[in-house]
């Protein structure tokens, strides 16, 4: 029996060393599917409930392993879910390849059924590279140039298959004219700056009195050299939320995340700097840095198109950021230095983590949101592997769970979008079937489509050594987040018909699939509900009823924006029971303390 198209796709991506494909069936890759039963399910087809999920799946893979991401769908609508996915691939900088189905190539042009024109579809979102197949001899070229590209320039891309050509006998392409033959391998290089610029950056750096570090997640590999150059310089470090998991929590200097899900020492840390250096971050919010004219800047990134945006630096160095650091240390003057600024930036970090001990303890209507998160960061497993949703989950994400060396958090930190919390936590255990995977996830993320991929959660349950994946809901029975924001920037109460969500019984469906499912209902079980989760021989689903009263505003708010905010709120939600009372002002000066001096 001859080799098919189909069948030397799957073998091609076995040589690249992929070992798993997420992806949903379809008609139009009817060719690859039949082909994945002949190669005895290698690389593994993981089934999504839906493609959107599996492009989260594949993003979610490939940020906690290192690795190519891979997703799979048919044509038309199946193409068509992935977008999302993919987007937020694009967005955070993951390498993804999407191999997608199309019409036969004798129906393309006659408006038939599912027929979608897929290079104008993914032109933007797979912009580096996407391209049909239309004969067996392009195939290696065309997946093996889709897979260099997606690795090297951290990128989604796309390959189209339409459906006869997957049937087609395999001929590889030969010498002729207009071949184009191709091989394996991607071995990638060190990009190191030039010692003259690296002299430049150093001569900033030594000048600065009051110097501030901001990393991304392209410091992840250069952990010992970041710690090394803020200690010598005497710096506080700033995280922006891809770079949460780049650098321990536990540092004294490490003023966690910024911005408008950052916190008070991050706020104060760029407001008081006389120097900035930014290592492996495009943090987009260019109000919470340093005012521009008062700090001088360097920056450090291995994307050239990246580099020398959000803020005015005076040098931009382009490099690997471990390489880059380990040949900046040694002309960095740490013995010259004063101590007042870095022991200032400590006792900011230690000052700020009472206030969120202090918040979090508060009394809630029935639980504080800030306590569930705040209960979870000392249990977390040592080699524990953490996903957020976007929503107020992620405040309580960026702010509460301390992030110590070994553990990894990720969430959709560029497109922000809701629903990737669950089947990134899918994609981690399948990068890491042998370590724990926490999402924290939000009511409306959950109803959203963290249900429906419980199910995909129940189905390999037992392809994963270390079997727990632990699914956290908040349940408040409102779209957080946006009805904060609705109060605090746009100065409107909530809108109920839009904010307010349906009670569902999260944990109950998941004792429905045979999953542990536990609910808490008071503070005093929230710790249980956790070591309950944690100690479940499978995945679980632990759901926490919280108040959607607390205040998700940034932390460096004035009062006068607090005043109107709760003014705001009293405005339209005052009857809404226990919700929100009319001791709401009172309660939101309970949860920022000494605002009023700020």
């Amino acid at each position: 029996m001859s080799v098919k198209v189909a069948d030397h796709v799957l073998q091609r991506l076995r040589e690249w060393g992929v070992e798993q494909v997420f992806g949903y069936p379809g008609d139009g890759i009817n060719g690859l599917l039949a082909a994945w039963g002949r190669a005895g399910d290698e690389p593994r087809f993981v089934q999504s409930r839906h493609e959107e999920m599996s492009a989260f799946q594949a993003v979610g893979y490939a940020k906690f392993s290192g690795r190519l991401g891979v997703c799979v769908a048919t044509s038309g609508p199946g193409a068509i879910h992935l977008l999302n996915g993919l987007y937020d691939a694009k967005l955070d900088h993951v390498p993804v390849l999407a191999i997608v189905g199309q019409t036969h190539r004798s129906a393309m042009g006659g408006s038939y059924q599912q027929e979608v024109d897929l290079h104008t579809l993914f032109k933007d979102v797979a912009s580096e590279f996407v391209e049909t197949v239309t004969v067996p001899e392009q195939l290696p070229n065309v997946l093996d140039r889709a897979i260099r590209t997606a690795c090297a320039r951290r990128c989604p891309t796309a390959v189209i298959i339409p459906g006869d050509v997957q049937e087609l006998a395999y001929e590889a392409p030969t010498r002729e004219f207009r071949m184009v033959p191709s091989s394996l391998g991607l071995s990638g290089g060190t990009t190191i700056p030039s010692q003259e610029s690296l002299r430049s950056a150093a001569d900033i750096l030594n000048s600065g009195d009051k110097v501030a570090i901001l990393i991304g997640q392209g410091a992840a590999g250069a952990r010992t050299e970041v710690e090394r150059i803020a200690e010598l310089l005497g710096a506080g470090v700033a995280k922006a939320l891809l770079g949460k998991d780049a650098l321990s929590d536990e540092l004294p200097y490490v003023t966690g995340s910024i911005g408008l899900l950052g916190t008070r020492p991050s706020y104060e840390l760029m407001r008081d700097c006389d120097t900035l250096l930014t290592i492996g971050s495009s943090f987009p919010y260019t109000q919470f840095l340093p005012e521009f004219g008062k700090a001088r800047g360097v920056q450090i990134d291995i994307d050239l198109h990246m580099i020398g945006m959000r803020y005015p630096y005076e040098v931009n160095l382009v490099g690997d950021a471990g390489e880059t650091l380990r040949r900046l240390i040694p002309m960095i003057r740490g013995e010259e230095r004063g101590r007042e600024w870095f022991e200032t930036v400590c006792d900011n970090v230690r000052r700020w983590d009472d206030v969120l001990d202090r918040r979090a303890r508060l009394s809630a209507d029935p639980i504080n949101p800030e306590y569930v998160a705040r209960t979870l960061s000392p249990l977390l497993p040592p080699d524990a592997i953490v996903t957020s949703d976007s929503g107020s989950v992620a405040n309580w994400y960026a702010r509460h769970l301390t992030l110590r060396p070994g553990m990894r958090g990720s969430l959709s930190g560029t497109l922000a979008t809701m629903g990737c919390g669950v089947p990134y936590a899918i994609g981690a255990k399948f990068a890491h079937p042998d370590r724990p995977v926490i999402a924290l996830v939000g009511d409306g993320a959950m109803q959203m489509n963290g249900l429906a991929e419980l199910i995909t959660a129940a189905k390999y349950r037992d392809r994963w050594p270390d079997p727990r994946l632990i699914v956290a809901v908040w349940n408040n029975r409102d779209l957080n987040q946006v009805t904060w924001e609705m109060r605090a920037m746009g100065g409107a109460p909530s809108f109920l018909p839009s904010q307010e969500l349906p009670d569902v019984p999260y944990a109950a469906f998941a004792r429905s699939l045979g999953l542990t499912g536990v609910r808490v209902e008071t503070p005093q079980d929230v710790e249980q509900g956790w070591r309950t989760a944690l100690a479940a021989d499978g995945p679980a689903v632990v759901e926490f009823l919280t108040d959607p009263a607390v205040p998700a505003v940034p932390p460096h708010a004035t009062w006068e924006q607090i005043e109107a905010t709760v003014a705001s709120a009293l405005k339209g939600d005052a009857d809404r029971g226990s919700m929100i009372k009319q001791g709401f002002r009172a309660k939101v000066q309970e949860f920022l303390p000494g605002r009023q001096e700020k």
